[in-house]
């Protein structure tokens, strides 16, 4: 593989990932909650504006969940900016969002107050 090859492919999976992020951006806008695309040169999270959320959103068909989620925990932890999530589509599939357990336990408790 030549070194045009590997830009290439890493542009592709890059249109891919912001093609996925403006996809959930708008989902969450039509849903009432606004919401950008972060700004990947000024260090911010993948999406901007979901306060008390951190969300990791992916696009790939194979995914190692676990590696994801925590890449989510991570981040959320040095800006200590909310739960971490992930946003996670498949082509032709329903979204899905992940998170950790105690976290949802935590979602639930205010849900119920």
């Amino acid at each position: 593989m030549t070194n045009g090859d590997f830009s290439k492919r890493g542009k592709a999976a890059r249109d891919k990932g912001k093609r996925r992020e403006l996809e959930f951006v708008h989902i969450m806008n039509e849903a009432g909650f606004p919401v950008r695309r972060g700004y990947v040169f000024q260090h911010e999270p993948d999406i901007v504006g979901l306060e008390g959320f951190h969300a990791e959103i992916k696009g790939h068909e194979s995914l190692n969940v676990r590696k994801a989620l925590q890449q989510s925990i991570d981040d959320a932890e040095k800006r200590k900016d909310g739960i971490p999530i992930l946003a996670w589509k498949k082509s032709r599939e329903p979204w899905v969002v992940v998170l950790k357990l105690d976290d949802f336990i935590k979602l639930i408790r205010r849900y119920r107050e």
